[in-house]
């Protein structure tokens, strides 16, 4: 049981560093989502602990990484709340799915349920959380975060020769342009937790005997 408490606490402690850094690096994809909507691999520690360690310990590596991150956010800790919540959205499903039967195929499953449930979720968190505040603390309107989206349905317009669904509501632009923008973010965490799960665990189980 000893043991047990510190694997949790020491793996949970350094993936929540590491996912801490890793926010600090931020990626704008203008052609996905309007450039304040930017890409992170914060949520790659938070699978790998989930199927290292538990659910909890993923869920847990999320709200380290926000607590340091709001020491150099301006959001007053709405968009570490956020992202706290769209990451545990991912994370915990996983987690619970992959407890259930551990094997490869099973752990793909979690993985895009994770995903899939995150973007869902996402669509909430933002519309009642995020943008509300965004839209009180800059003195934005819905009708111009809505032109944002515009511009980049523009953009990939000229550059694929397709867009999404073009943005009338606010609602829109999170199902049309967030939702599948989270869906992919946690999907590429998962597709290199998938690879480098494996290695791991046994790396650290020679370790622990």
């Amino acid at each position: 049981m000893k043991n047990k408490k510190i694997r949790f606490i020491t793996i949970t402690a350094v993936l929540g560093a590491l996912s801490a850094v890793f926010q600090m690096f931020e990626i704008p994809v203008p052609v996905l989502v309007p450039g304040f909507v930017k890409l992170d691999f914060s949520d790659l520690p938070a699978i790998l602990a989930t199927f290292l360690v538990s659910p909890v310990s993923g869920v847990v590596v999320c709200l380290i990484k926000n607590v340091i991150h709001i020491a150099t956010s301006s959001s007053v800790g709405i968009g570490e709340l956020a992202n706290f919540l769209t990451s545990a959205a991912c994370v915990l499903p996983a987690g619970i799915i992959y407890a259930i039967k551990p094997t490869k195929k099973m752990a793909v499953a979690a993985m895009l349920a994770g995903a899939l449930i995150s973007g869902v979720m996402s669509i909430f968190i933002n519309y009642f959380i995020t943008y509300p505040f965004y839209m009180s603390a800059f003195g934005l309107t819905e009708e111009a975060l809505i032109g944002m989206y515009g511009e980049v349905a523009a953009l990939q317009q000229e550059i694929f020769g397709i867009s999404a669904v073009p943005a009338v509501t606010l609602w829109d632009a999170l199902i049309w342009f967030n939702a599948p923008f989270t869906v992919l973010k946690f999907a590429i965490c998962s597709f290199v937790v998938f690879f480098i799960y494996k290695p791991l665990s046994k790396a650290l189980k020679k370790n622990e005997n």
